[in-house]
C-alpha cells in the first residue's frame, strides 16, 4: 500500500507508540489522526518526503478527539490553509472550541505537563471543519473514503475505509497493536480508556470493520495490521474480561471511588498472563514500561462504566420504588 505512510510521532516521547496516516493520491493528500502539536514537524516532512506541499494537503481526518489522536489538528490546519477537518458530529465542537477538552486535560496533568505533552491548542475556524455522518462516502481522487460511526471506545469515535487500498483506519476501535509487543505472533488488545467504554458497543465496532473485509487496518497504535481474524479474536477474549470486571466491580460492596484500585491489580495480573503466554516477549521490564499507561486508564475506563452500571440499577430501583 504505497500510497498510505506511517507517520512516527514520538508520543510521550517513545518510538513507535502513536502514529499519523497519510494517503497520497496523485497531487493530493490527506492526514488520518493528527497526534499533538509536537508531532507536526514529522506529518510536514513526510509529506515534504512525498513531494507535496501543504497546500496540497486536502483532508485532515480525526477518528476521535482523544488528544494523542486530535491534539495537533490545529497547528497542522494552520501549516495546512487548503486542508479541511473531518471529523464525527459529536467532536466538531471540539475542534471549533477546545476549551473544554483543554481545561480537563489541564485538570489531569497540569499546566506545565499539558504543555509538554500537548503544546498549543487553539479553535480551528468552524468553515473549516466538516461533518461526516454514518456511512457517508467521500471521493479523494480515484479513491472512495467511508466513514464508519464505530462507538464503545468513544461515543464520537468513527472509522475511515478506503476502496482503493482495501485498508481501514481504525483509531482506538480494533485496538492496540503495538510493534515492541509483537513476538513470534500478533498482540493485541482493547483500549477501555475513559469516558466511554461499553463492551457490547466495542465488539460491535470490531464486527463492523470485520464485516468489511479489509486487506488491512491501520489502528493509530501503531502500524498497518494484516492478521486481521488473530487480532479480532484476541481483542474479542479481552473485552469479555473487561466486561466480567466491570460486572465484578459493579456488584462489589466497594464505594464508587474505589472501584479503579480494585480493578487494576486485577487487570494487571491478567496481563502477566498475557505475556507469559506470549512467548519470548514475557513480562520484560520494557513490555510493562510501555504498557502501564494503558493499564491504568483502561482500569480506570472500566471503572466509570461499572458506576453508570451502577447509576442505572440505583435509578431503576428509584422508579420501581
Amino acid at each position: 500500500m504505497k500510497d498510505i505512510h506511517t507517520i512516527d510521532c514520538h508520543y510521550l516521547d517513545r518510538p513507535r507508540f502513536a502514529a499519523a496516516y497519510m494517503i497520497t493520491e496523485g497531487d493530493e493528500a490527506a492526514f488520518v489522526d493528527n497526534n499533538t502539536a509536537h508531532a507536526v514537524p514529522r506529518m510536514l516532512a513526510a509529506l515534504g518526503d512525498a513531494g507535496l506541499s501543504p497546500e496540497q494537503v486536502r483532508y485532515l481526518i480525526v477518528t476521535h478527539v482523544h488528544l494523542d489522536h486530535a491534539g495537533g489538528t490545529s497547528a497542522l490546519a494552520a501549516a495546512c490553509p487548503n486542508a479541511t477537518v473531518l471529523v464525527h458530529p459529536r467532536a466538531a465542537r471540539h475542534i471549533i472550541d477546545p476549551a473544554r477538552l483543554i481545561a480537563s486535560a489541564q485538570s489531569v496533568y497540569g499546566l506545565e505537563r499539558f504543555e509538554r505533552l500537548y503544546g498549543e491548542i487553539v479553535p480551528v475556524p468552524e468553515a473549516r471543519v466538516r461533518e461526516m455522518q454514518d456511512d457517508e462516502r467521500l471521493a479523494f481522487g480515484r479513491r472512495t473514503l467511508t466513514f464508519l460511526h464505530t462507538r464503545g471506545h468513544a461515543n464520537h469515535h468513527f472509522c475511515v475505509a478506503d476502496d482503493r487500498s482495501g485498508a481501514v483506519f481504525t483509531g482506538d476501535a480494533f485496538g492496540l497493536h503495538y510493534p515492541d509487543l509483537q513476538g513470534p505472533g500478533t498482540f493485541a488488545f482493547p483500549s477501555t480508556s475513559p469516558t466511554d467504554f461499553d463492551p457490547d458497543l466495542a465488539r460491535q465496532a470490531i464486527r463492523r470493520i470485520l464485516g468489511l473485509a479489509p486487506k488491512a487496518v491501520f489502528p493509530t497504535h501503531f502500524g498497518a495490521v494484516t492478521d486481521i481474524s488473530e487480532s479480532a479474536g484476541q481483542l474479542f477474549r479481552h473485552l469479555n474480561f473487561a466486561e466480567t470486571l466491570m460486572r465484578d466491580a459493579r456488584d462489589s460492596d466497594l464505594p464508587d471511588e474505589e472501584l479503579a484500585s480494585y480493578i487494576e491489580p486485577r487487570l494487571r495480573d491478567y496481563f502477566t498472563g498475557l505475556f507469559d503466554q506470549h512467548g519470548p516477549l514475557g513480562a520484560t521490564p520494557s513490555a510493562w514500561d510501555l504498557v502501564n499507561l494503558d493499564i491504568e486508564l483502561n482500569a480506570q475506563g472500566i471503572a466509570i462504566a461499572a458506576n453508570k452500571e451502577r447509576r442505572k440499577a440505583r435509578e431503576a430501583a428509584g422508579q420501581t420504588n
